[in-house]
């Protein structure tokens, strides 16, 4: 640490004194006032995550084993009554086999988290007894090992080394409740609504109340509630009274007991006669009574629907229970029952396609949502599609799984940090361990499938059945910067596909050596991997020369694969401010930003940019106050090389076409979906509708163009 002046640390700390403070304290103010100074250098920022580590580890024990003791034999304060946190099943685990988990453990490496990191690990993620934390992370991510290996303790190693070294994390409901009574390690789970009688629609609010109770997050399509003023004593008033429950459940059912609030995305597909209504519920003016704005809203969208705005032609709107099926076909078929309900005058208006459109858009603008999926094109491109017709997506809109009657879909989610792979002194990418560490994502996830406890029956059946898994990365922009690539150069777009190429390969590779240990999952035969058709074959792409697919096609012709569905990019907000890396596969929003703490604000700067700027001895306050008055962009600023000007675009200043075409090209290797933002700084009509049909004409599902900013 160089750059650190513990003196001016000292001084802050010394102001901030008086009478009866306590060293904890002392130390609290310490962190937060290294990391108000993290703008002079990086370094000021891992000085702030030490100090807290460091008091952390004074305030909590040190054994593994002896914390999962504490945590089983927790005690209600109040009560006295045994409340254990960790279950009888893996205690008895931990207890067994303590020396060699104890053993395993390097504390050193809780001191690699940065500020931010840690703070949210504190903050949610790290367990605690009676509101005071007790688990320090290495020993979470050893529970979550444990958690996921169960009796084999050499694997439940491996996984806590490629853990703690940041190599990978596992999703936020797995890091929560891992070796817990409730050990609920999903993250996403989709529902059908296919019965709008009272009983079915509060059957619906128990399932998805027991689900989000657990941190769950849901995905619910409502394609079959009948519109308003249907004329049937016995069904609900249209769709706004019946999305008012799921509202009020989503704020009541919070996600494992406060760690994250209660999350719901409602699908609809836009012939529904309530399509209106339902654009507007997100609204901030309006009617109150006409709002439901703690819900998330997805449209569901057939092709047909997309060419009649195309060719400004008319759209007809229809009421499920008047018109019914419609929400069980696809492709032609869908068009053939939506034009013969049109013939047959089974509708309850008719509007021009652009009103709905236009509708669309001002909800986009206003409110970020609705999310747009490609029904057509989600279930073409899907290894589902002989089960079923796919109804929705998640909150999140990576996940493409059928749900109907007796399933309720659900994925586990891991993302790999991408930007682990690179070397920084060759500038090279490290292609053979991310396929490792792929293989080793995925028996892990397989694993959660058959250890992972189920809120409802439903979620249980689905997941052994199909037995899918959502692998994703976080920390792209952060490699790209680390290669010295800028994010729309030849060479970035390049190393997009292959990171993506070589995680599918290594998924397919592990899932088929799965599949001769254990056998195929289910409903294997009639799935297009039966078949030797794979991703990159629906979209009629050639994988580059890295990996021998022939070869791997032959195994998988043998052996089949264990699973139905391998990778689905996902947001990774928290887990990769956990990593300090950049979200997802996103580009940078910002190169500063201002965060708030006790103490007061603190800038948080791009750390590549502020390296790159103190090497070249530019960063001063001067500049600090330059990037902040820009915006966080260095565009404009007269001082910042060239070079680095082109490095550090953020995502407001790379065309957004380039964001669609390296979805596009990833998306060949994506059998799921992926979450992707669309940052436009001065929204207009024809801005989105050019980003929204260049989406859907060249990028297809696997564009999901989830949020405006």
């Amino acid at each position: 640490m160089n750059y650190v002046d513990p003196s001016a640390v000292a001084i802050q700390v010394i102001r901030g004194l008086y009478s009866g403070v306590t060293t904890v304290i002392l130390d609290n103010l310490a962190a937060e006032t290294a990391a108000t100074m993290a703008t002079n250098h990086p370094d000021y920022a891992i000085l702030a995550a030490r100090i807290d580590v460091s008091n952390l580890h004074k305030e909590t024990k040190k054994s593994f084993s002896e914390v999962m003791h504490d945590l089983y034999y927790a005690k209600n304060p109040i009560t006295n009554e045994h409340t254990s946190i960790i279950s009888e099943h893996y205690y008895n685990i931990i207890k067994n086999n303590a020396d060699k988990l104890d053993s395993a453990i390097i504390y050193d490496r809780d001191f690699n988290y940065n500020y931010i990191g840690f703070k949210t690990l504190e903050r949610s993620y790290l367990l605690k007894i009676n509101g005071k934390i007790v688990e320090r992370p290495q020993h979470m991510l050893m529970r979550v090992a444990v958690g996921i290996h169960e009796n084999d303790i050499d694997k439940a190693i491996e996984t806590y080394n490629y853990l703690s070294e940041r190599y990978f994390t596992h999703a936020s409901p797995t890091l929560f409740n891992a070796c817990t009574n409730n050990q609920q390690m999903s993250s996403c789970f989709l529902l059908t609504l296919d019965d709008d009688s009272i009983k079915g629609i509060y059957s619906m609010l128990k399932k998805c109340s027991l689900i989000s109770k657990y941190a769950g997050g849901i995905g619910l399509n409502v394609h079959c509630i009948r519109a308003k003023s249907a004329e049937d004593t016995n069904t609900t008033n249209g769709l706004v009274s019946v999305l008012k429950l799921y509202n009020e459940i989503a704020i009541y059912v919070d996600q494992g007991g406060n760690k994250r609030p209660g999350a719901f995305a409602i699908y609809l597909e836009p012939w529904h006669a309530d399509i209106f209504d339902f654009l507007e519920l997100k609204r901030n003016i309006g009617d109150g009574n006409m709002r439901a704005r703690d819900l998330f809203y997805g449209l569901w969208i057939p092709d047909l629907f997309m060419e009649r705005v195309y060719n400004d032609e008319t759209w007809s709107l229809m009421c499920p229970h008047e018109s019914p099926g419609l929400a069980d076909v696809w492709g032609d078929k869908f068009k053939e029952l939506y034009t013969r309900y049109e013939k047959e005058g089974r509708y309850r208006k008719q509007v021009e396609a652009r009103t709905v459109w236009v509708a669309i858009l001002r909800s986009q603008v206003e409110t970020g949502t609705p999310y747009m999926l490609y029904k057509d094109n989600c279930n073409r491109k899907s290894n589902h599609q002989h089960v079923g017709t796919i109804k929705c997506s998640n909150l999140c809109t990576e996940i493409l799984q059928y749900s109907g009657p007796g399933e309720v879909a659900v994925c586990n989610l891991a993302s790999i940090a991408v930007n682990m792979f690179v070397n920084t002194e060759t500038k090279t990418f490290d292609f053979d361990k991310l396929k490792t560490v792929a293989k080793i994502v995925t028996r892990n996830l397989d694993k959660v499938i058959d250890v992972n406890f189920y809120p409802i029956e439903e979620t249980r059946t689905s997941n052994q059945r199909h037995r899918p898994i959502g692998i994703g990365i976080q920390g792209l922009a952060d490699a790209f910067l680390l290669m010295r690539y800028p994010f729309e150069s030849k060479e970035a777009k390049e190393l997009n596909i292959k990171i993506f190429e070589t995680l599918y390969y290594g998924a397919l590779e592990a899932s088929c050596e799965l599949a001769e240990e254990k056998g195929t999952y289910e409903t294997y035969q009639g799935s297009p991997v039966s078949k030797g058709i794979l991703q990159y074959d629906m979209w009629n792409v050639k994988p580059t020369n890295l990996w021998d697919w022939d070869k791997l096609k032959e195994k998988i012709a043998k052996h089949g694969v264990r699973n139905s569905l391998l990778l689905a990019p996902m947001p990774t907000a928290s887990t990769a401010q956990i990593l300090g890396n950049n979200e997802s596969i996103e580009a940078y929003t910002s190169n500063i930003y201002v965060r708030r703490v006790l103490s007061g604000e603190f800038v948080i700067v791009n750390p590549h940019l502020l390296r790159d700027l103190t090497a070249k001895g530019l960063w001063d306050e001067d500049m600090q106050n330059e990037i902040l008055a820009n915006f966080g962009s260095v565009q404009n600023i007269d001082r910042i090389p060239d070079d680095l000007k082109v490095l550090y675009k953020t995502v407001w200043e790379i065309p957004q076409k380039v964001i669609l075409e390296m979805a596009a090209d990833r998306g060949a290797f994506i059998d799921q979906s992926q979450s992707l933002n669309i940052h436009i700084g001065d929204p207009t009509t024809e801005k989105l509708t050019s980003m929204h049909f260049y989406g859907w004409k060249s990028v297809s599902n696997h564009l999901i163009i989830s949020e405006f900013f």
